[in-house]
């Protein structure tokens, strides 16, 4: 095993699959609270960092592997959209992006038994479509934006509704593979071995 990822989202482990990342998923409890009057780039950052930290407090003493947190938040007039708590809420968070463009952010932070610490920020605009009353209520039946930041997945059902994106369609799933990458190397952990000779 190379690092520990504190989370329990599938997506993120996939994401980890794909660039060939060992790995062992760790589950993590925080208060996710937002401090007032911090602005959502800090928000995002510092909850990433607390899933890091949560998950190394959680390790035996002596392990030197580091540890992935990540989280996510959508934003849309200056308000960061969590998942939604129910099926109004869904419905009122696609009524609130349909048609236009938001902003999706996504931190990524490493932390490692010695104190070193890592996180980077990936922000990406979205634009969706205009998505009728009808097609909303059936999106949520399809379970899918119950547990996802602004009510719904890119990588999912909610593809047909994306018009644009511009900046990482990683970072919009939950996990910017550019910016682990760097983190990842940081740490001496290389994802392209060399060829032999």
């Amino acid at each position: 095993m190379s690092i520990y990822l504190a989370s329990a989202s599938p997506r993120r482990a996939e994401l980890l699959q794909q660039i060939g990342v060992e790995f062992e998923q760790i589950i993590t409890n925080i208060d996710e609270s937002r401090h007032q009057g911090e602005v959502a780039e800090m928000y995002v950052l510092r909850l990433a960092l607390e899933k890091a930290r949560a998950g190394l407090a959680m390790l035996a003493e002596g392990e030197l592997r580091p540890v992935l947190g990540a989280d996510t938040v959508v934003v849309c007039d200056g308000e960061i959209l969590g998942k939604p708590a129910d099926r109004e809420q869904a419905m009122a968070m696609l009524a609130s992006l349909s048609g236009r463009s938001h902003r999706v952010m996504t931190a990524v932070a490493m932390v490692r038994a010695d104190g070193e610490e890592h996180s980077r920020l990936s922000v990406s605009d979205v634009t969706l479509r205009e998505v009728s009353p009808d097609e909303a209520q059936a999106y949520w039946h399809s379970g899918e934006p119950a547990d996802k930041a602004g009510g719904y997945a890119i990588q999912g059902l909610a593809a047909i509704f994306i018009e644009h994106l511009e900046g990482s369609y990683s970072g919009v799933m939950g996990l910017p593979l550019y910016e682990t990458a760097q983190m990842l190397a940081a740490l001496g952990i290389p994802l392209l071995d060399k060829p032999q000779d």
